[in-house]
């Protein structure tokens, strides 16, 4: 029969070693309680560090873990960040088992802490599920670190000319209420490069692409001293995919819309008529649905100078029709009073005797609305993309660009370089200057054309009457119908095509 005493043996060992190793952890709680005690003594958190002598340094730094939404109407953002401060406490030096006291937040009220305050903040909240989201940490060398999880809703002071190709920088602003700069200053911990960590997966913005951030601090005076100011500026830019889809798209097809009436007949009055007021009366619409996301600002945005050029294309193919239309009839009226006055009936011809070179005249005049006027649109879209979206207004300033790739193209360039100057006089508004100047550029081209169309029907005129006169068996040319659209230049009684005003209604519009 084997002895039970090596088996008690055994017990009566793992007793003891527990009982010790309780002991040592009573004892060991014992002494932080202990340490806590002692430095708590004759500590007074009125106070902040080294009072009356040395300046607090305050060491921070921020951890992102929610950056949007971004909301423009207020012009403000928010955030849910964890903001981290570091110190030092000379009267928290201790010495002991642990080098680190980590503790809960029920040390925070009864030490000295940073007055610190979010200066652009709108509504800034500490959370408190399920206990005050705060850490705090002392080190022997008496260094504090007290971090707290925050929401806050800051001011994000918004400049919107060039919307929606913008960008912005939002900036949170941070800094101490009471202690001026004699006696707290705020410095970077990581420097300006690594104190502020916003992870990829943290932005949670729907319009806005966040680049970047950086950081600077600043010093402002105040009638009570001066204060060291902490500044976070996190750059944003917007994004394009919601405004081409609900703004730029639709406004497009609507002024291309407007351009197809000038392939229907004139005489069709109702169809050009629908037309011309549906596309004014669409683009009056996307108008107003376009400032549902902007504040009531007191200028014009990019998007507004891009439908107001857009409202001019569809109105001024509308007033296009109107104008030719006035003038058409204006010219049958006069036709039909020198064919009542003419002592004999104007003879017609068939459409096959005309001229070649007539019928090229007639051709460059009937077209020339269709194939000019709608082509404005593209210009006026790389010129409004390059203007918005890519920095180029110290060279557009510097060089006078549209001066020298568009109205040199023009017989007046010298009126329209006075005119740049002019402008540049008057306006302080970027987009003015270059509105103008674009607008004015295209004024003499589409004059320059006018007179060259003009020109070349004169002399096609010319010839047509010296052949006339040189084959004095012909019938006179009296066009189809006096007025109508086959009448050309050389026609009996002087009738006129009738594009010959329409044309320089057109180039004398937008």
């Amino acid at each position: 029969m084997a002895s039970p005493l090596p088996l008690l043996y055994i017990i009566l060992w793992v007793e003891n070693t527990l009982g010790k190793l309780e002991d040592e952890g009573n004892f060991y709680s014992k002494n932080i309680s202990r340490i806590l005690d002692n430095l708590l003594e004759g500590y007074d958190n009125r106070l902040r560090p080294g009072f009356g002598g040395a300046v607090t340094e305050v060491k921070t730094d921020i951890y992102v873990t929610s950056f949007g939404p971004v909301s423009d109407v207020e012009m403000e953002y928010t955030m849910d960040v964890f903001f981290r401060q570091t110190w030092t406490d000379e009267r928290l030096k201790f010495g002991g088992p642990t080098e680190i006291l980590s503790l809960n937040n029920l040390m925070v009220s009864k030490i000295w802490t940073p007055d610190t305050f979010f200066r652009n903040g709108k509504k800034s909240i500490a959370h408190n599920m399920t206990t005050p989201n705060k850490l705090f940490r002392i080190m022997q060398n008496g260094t504090i670190l007290y971090t707290m999880r925050l929401t806050i809703n800051a001011d994000c002071p918004m400049r919107l000319v060039n919307f929606p190709m913008d960008g912005h920088a939002c900036p949170l602003k941070f800094g101490s209420y009471a202690y001026p700069k004699s006696e707290i200053i705020y410095t970077w911990k990581k420097g300006p490069l690594y104190s502020v960590e916003v992870p990829e997966e943290s932005s949670s913005l729907l319009q806005y692409d966040l680049i970047g951030q950086t950081v600077s601090s600043e010093t402002i005076k105040s009638n009570t001293g001066e204060y060291v100011i902490m500044t976070v500026y996190f750059h944003l830019q917007r994004k394009m995919g919601y405004f081409m889809i609900q703004i730029y798209t639709p406004c497009i097809m609507t002024v291309i819309l407007s351009q197809v009436s000038f392939w229907i007949n004139k005489e069709s009055v109702p169809a050009r008529t629908v037309f011309g007021i549906t596309t004014v009366l669409t683009m009056t619409t996307l108008s107003i649905s376009a400032r549902h996301s902007l504040p009531k600002v007191s200028y014009a945005t990019a998007m507004d100078w891009f439908i107001a050029v857009c409202f001019a294309f569809v109105f001024s193919a509308l007033i296009e029709f109107a104008a030719v239309n006035y003038f058409t009839n204006l010219q049958t009226q006069k036709a039909k009073r020198r064919a009542q006055n003419a002592a004999s009936p104007p003879v017609t011809i068939s459409k096959a005797t005309e001229p070649l070179e007539a019928e090229i005249v007639l051709i460059l005049r009937r077209n020339y609305p269709h194939s000019f006027f709608p082509a404005y649109m593209v210009p006026f879209l790389i010129a409004f993309y390059l203007v918005c979206s890519i920095d180029i207004r110290e060279l557009l300033l510097s060089s006078c660009f549209i001066n020298y790739y568009v109205s040199r193209v023009c017989l007046f360039c010298m009126l329209d370089q006075v005119w740049t100057y002019i402008t540049f006089w008057m306006f302080d508004s970027f987009l003015v200057i270059l509105f103008l100047n674009f607008s004015t550029s295209f004024f003499f081209f589409k004059i320059f054309i006018y007179l060259f169309i003009e020109t070349h029907t004169h002399t096609q005129r010319q010839r047509h009457r010296q052949r006339e006169k040189q084959a004095p068996c012909r019938e006179p040319d009296v066009g189809l119908n006096p007025g109508s659209p086959g009448s050309y230049p050389g026609a009996a009684g002087g009738a006129k095509p009738l594009h010959h005003r329409g044309c320089l209604i057109v180039s004398l519009l937008f």
